[in-house]
């Protein structure tokens, strides 16, 4: 008999989103893997002659039931392979279903059923940073697209789920088997910005604003895809130049003073593929085996501002960081040098000129730079073909360095 009323409750619901009521009574819910949930019934108090059923996934699978005038109270362990198992709770008094230690997996359709009232949920389990992260750059008040990677959802099975999230709220939501493609305003975030793309499933986003920038997430049942969204027009990019002495550490500071609720910082070194350390939401991961473990046991992330601190510095660490937040981009040039430098000695008058020479006969290479004690006061990219002069040291220097165009000198 259950399988009966279970066959016709799906038949039901198969035909049930032509009506056009579909977005009207949709509840989208979302939360971090790992986390519990409560999918609520909005109920006080559960009837005497009380019917409730929760079903869930594109399979409309019955995995909890209170039936109050049998007095019983049930939740199934063993459907969909287990998926659930000992992670359910349903709430006696409310009909109200709790989700423990949840997985990427649990995203689906989740149905309510009261006697002859229906809630349907959308419950999108999101999961960490991806490995896959692209970084995406646009001026406010253009748009922008961010692709699948699909060519079409022919490439997805009927029964797959694919949400695009904005930090950890659903924005846009696809099933196939439903004939369903939605977009989310997100309290009115995203008036009539977004669109769908029924072929590929790639989001755009029209008259783009500050607000706008932020973490964005594809995820296709477990498979997540992430972009980082910068819209210029907030803080400018920047080159900040720093050196350390080899053995000491050194901070890279965000300039933040307070870490906001829907930032995003993302750390890569060198290779924009390489993330060293990042800050999303309520959790901060330094990636200490990249790279050949060459940060190991060294990175430091602080709490309050997301600086990121390199101890015990090597001539290894030198390079470019890159630090990405929802509404800057800042490139330091980290410059190492160790006790073991060649040194040279140079002696001159108190109002003469001196020439330190750089050995070179000519440029060969693609950085170069001037430190003095703790201080960059030159740099050349000669990728970039641009030079720049420091005036630190309380103006100590000011329109007395200049460097020498072929050979580096100073």
């Amino acid at each position: 008999m259950r399988k009966m009323s279970l066959r016709l409750i799906l038949f039901c619901l198969c035909f049930w989103h032509l009506d056009g009521e579909f977005d009207d009574i949709l509840t989208p819910v979302s939360v971090k893997e790992g986390d519990s949930v409560t999918l609520n019934s909005g109920l006080t108090e559960i009837m005497d002659d009380g019917l409730i059923l929760w079903v869930c996934s594109n399979k409309f699978t019955l995995i909890a039931e209170i039936n109050k005038r049998a007095d019983s109270i049930s939740v199934q362990d063993d459907a969909l392979d287990g998926r659930f198992r000992d992670r359910l709770k349903l709430d006696k008094q409310t009909g109200s279903l709790t989700i423990r230690d949840t997985t990427t997996e649990d995203t689906s359709f989740c149905q309510l059923h009261i006697n002859r009232m229906k809630k349907i949920f959308i419950l999108i389990v999101y999961g960490v940073i991806g490995d896959e992260m692209k970084s995406v750059s646009v001026m406010e008040g253009d748009s922008v697209t961010l692709n699948s990677g699909l060519t079409d959802l022919t490439e997805i099975r009927d029964d797959d789920l694919i949400q695009w999230l904005f930090v950890d709220a659903l924005i846009a939501f696809i099933s196939k088997v439903a004939n369903v493609y939605t977009v989310f305003d997100n309290n009115g975030k995203f008036s009539n910005r977004l669109k769908l793309d029924h072929e590929t499933g790639s989001l755009t986003i029209t008259d783009i604003k500050i607000k706008h920038a932020g973490l964005y997430k594809l995820q296709i049942n477990s498979v997540v895809k992430s972009f980082i969204l910068t819209v210029n027009g907030g803080v400018a990019n920047a080159l900040m130049p720093v050196s350390v002495m080899e053995g000491d550490s050194v901070t890279l500071n965000t300039g933040l003073t307070e870490i906001q609720t829907d930032h995003l910082i993302l750390w890569t070194f060198e290779n924009k593929n390489t993330i060293i350390a990042d800050v999303w939401l309520d959790r901060f991961s330094v990636y200490n085996d990249v790279l050949d473990g060459r940060f190991r046991n060294r990175l430091k992330l602080d709490k309050q501002t997301g600086s990121l601190t390199i101890t015990d510095t090597r001539t290894q660490h030198a390079g470019y960081y890159e630090l990405q937040t929802t509404r800057m981009m800042i490139v330091f040039s980290l410059k190492v040098y160790g006790v073991t430098d060649a040194v040279k000695s140079v002696s001159v008058l108190e109002g003469d000129s001196v020439t330190l020479n750089s050995g070179l006969t000519e440029i060969d290479g693609d950085v170069f730079q001037w430190v003095f004690i703790n201080s960059l006061i030159a740099h050349i990219n000669v990728k970039a073909d641009h030079i720049t002069i420091f005036d630190y040291n309380d103006g100590r220097f000011r329109d007395r360095l200049k460097l020498g165009q072929t050979k580096l000198d100073l």
